[in-house]
């Protein structure tokens, strides 16, 4: 595998492409233009640009109707799912699967990913991520923010001044300043999903895509200055379902390379597998995306969602409580080491997924289970093959490099599993019960994190753990699943509606009178007893934003 980055063109070939670029740009002000909301924030003009709102226009126009009919087409798939067909490995792309091909070139500083670690876009958060010793930082826009206007405008100011060199944060209660260490972590971004909008920005009176949005506004104004620096546009994608949502991503990047005058495959990107539909599909979204693609990602809590919502609306899909799910064992186990299998014979890295813990204060006892929690699941990552692994906070990142520092390299792409699971492995269920205490604890960390999500923060800490929204999506989901079928719980009860109701008052009745806890609590209920799964908890949560 190449380990350097793909060759710059010479001088002629620069100055066809800015030609090129010029002609596409005066081209593109002659069509519908996108309209973005005001925001007072300091800096806003140099992100809200015209030629910047202009890329977001031609993308929009491009790709909006093909990403909306990959969503309609997502709800086809449900349909059947609900009539009892089973995920499986696509007969019509089994010459993908069965044919030899390897992605395209890895660049250097994404030679070594063996800890990464993720977090929002606020100042603070970004400069002690790029200083934490992980070798990544992934600044998300997906489901660590909360996306209001100002703290998404903001996230892009933040990541511009950075590779302007102009990143700096001073905490105004303590007056400590903070700024970028000499040897910061190579930074990713991940954009939000395919499935959410911004209403702030619109062509034609329509609102874009968010993670067009996201995509576009970064990778306009810092991918020249990222490659300049030695590093380039990286990005994180998140929520896929299928090869064709990845095709989508693949024309999306090639439209950018042309239009910002960049060398076809100069955009990377890495794949998180958080869908179950995905999972059956990791060889095909590696070649869709193969010039741009350089690894896949387990996002397990998103997986565990995703398996509750496509097989969960049947009463034999039963899950135990949350806590039982564990990566070392059933349908998580089995995903893990199939995608190992199937990133290391393609030439790209099998990332692990993330730790949430958080150091516990006043309690070293309790501190020091929690990190050894932490250490044996980033050895178990590390022991099965997996090239690097995810952290939730600076304090586990020296375990996680402790654990992956048995790598005899950089990476482990040499290294494949001695045994590849198949489909059933990777559909069958985990063993466990049903508790009260599991169910009062999805009722607690639901609410909790949902009002704090309408408060404008998408990473909250809880019970010593850094929730996004991807553990809410669990508990609802969960709890849906649970009331629809009365579940079975471990003390001979069935949960029932009364059940539901009397533990959702008596939590709320324990917690504090945090800021739009009693929306949330409306929310989760309305969520938990629909008649329908909702596909998104954020999909309501954004209309309550706003």
């Amino acid at each position: 595998m190449a380990a350097a980055h793909l060759p710059r063109p010479d001088a002629g070939h620069d100055a066809l492409r800015d030609h090129a670029r010029s002609a596409r740009v005066s081209e593109v002000l002659d069509r519908p233009r996108a309209v973005a909301a005001p925001s007072a924030l300091a800096g806003v003009a140099e992100i809200l640009t015209e030629d910047a709102l202009a890329f977001v226009a031609d993308l929009h126009g491009r790709f909006d109707a093909r990403r909306r009919a990959l969503l309609a087409a997502r709800t086809e798939r449900q349909t059947r799912f609900d009539a009892g067909e089973l995920p499986d490995f696509r007969a019509d792309t089994a010459h993908i699967r069965d044919s030899e091909w390897t992605i395209g070139a890895i660049p250097a500083d994404l030679q070594d990913r063996r800890v990464e670690i993720t977090g929002p876009t606020n100042a603070k958060m970004i400069i002690n991520a790029l200083n934490s010793g992980a070798r990544v930082f992934m600044a998300d826009f997906e489901d660590a923010t909360s996306p209001v206007w100002d703290e998404l405008v903001r996230g892009q100011v933040n990541l511009r001044a950075y590779w302007r060199g102009e990143l700096g944060f001073t905490d105004p209660a303590s007056g400590k300043a903070y700024a970028v260490g000499k040897t910061p972590a190579v930074l990713m971004v991940r954009p939000r999903g395919w499935h959410l909008d911004e209403r702030h920005v619109t062509v034609d009176g329509a609102p874009v895509s968010g993670g067009l949005f996201d995509f576009a506004l970064y990778a306009f104004h810092n991918a020249k200055v990222a490659l300049a620096k030695g590093s380039g546009p990286y990005f994180y994608l998140p929520k896929l379902e299928s090869m064709e949502e990845a095709a989508l991503w693949s024309d999306v990047f090639a439209t950018a390379e042309e239009w910002l005058g960049l060398a076809r495959g100069t955009i990377k990107a890495t794949v998180l597998i958080e869908t179950l539909p995905a999972a059956f599909e990791m060889d095909e979204i590696l070649y869709a995306l193969r010039d741009n693609i350089v690894g896949l990602n387990c996002g397990r809590w998103d997986y565990i969602f995703s398996y509750i919502k496509r097989l969960g609306r049947s009463p034999d899909r039963l899950t135990p409580d949350r806590a039982c799910m564990t990566m070392d064992k059933a349908f998580l186990a089995a995903y893990s080491l199939r995608l190992i299998d199937t990133c290391h014979r393609r030439g790209a890295f099998a990332m692990g997924g993330m730790s949430a813990f958080i150091p516990v204060k006043g309690d070293e006892a309790a501190n020091r289970a929690a990190m050894d929690k932490v250490r044996a699941d980033k050895l178990r990552e590390v022991t099965n093959g997996h090239d690097g692994t995810w952290v939730a906070h600076p304090a586990l990142v020296p375990i996680a490099l402790e654990a992956f520092e048995q790598m005899e390299g950089p990476n482990q792409l040499t290294r494949r599993p001695d045994h590849v699971p198949g489909r059933d492995a990777m559909l069958a269920l985990h063993d466990g019960p049903r508790t009260e205490a599991g169910a009062r604890e999805n009722i607690r960390v639901g609410v909790q994190y949902i009002a704090a999500w309408l408060s404008g923060k998408g990473a909250v800490p809880l019970y010593n753990l850094m929730e996004d929204a991807a553990t809410a999506e669990i508990c609802r989901t969960q709890l849906w699943q649970w009331l629809k079928y009365e579940a079975p719980l471990d003390d001979g009860r069935d949960f029932t509606h009364d059940l539901f109701e009397d533990w959702l008052a008596d939590e709320l009745g324990k917690l504090e009178d945090i800021l739009n806890l009693r929306p949330a609590a409306r929310l989760l209920h309305e969520l938990v007893t629909a008649k329908e799964l909702e596909e998104f908890l954020t999909l309501p949560a954004y209309e309550m934003l706003y």
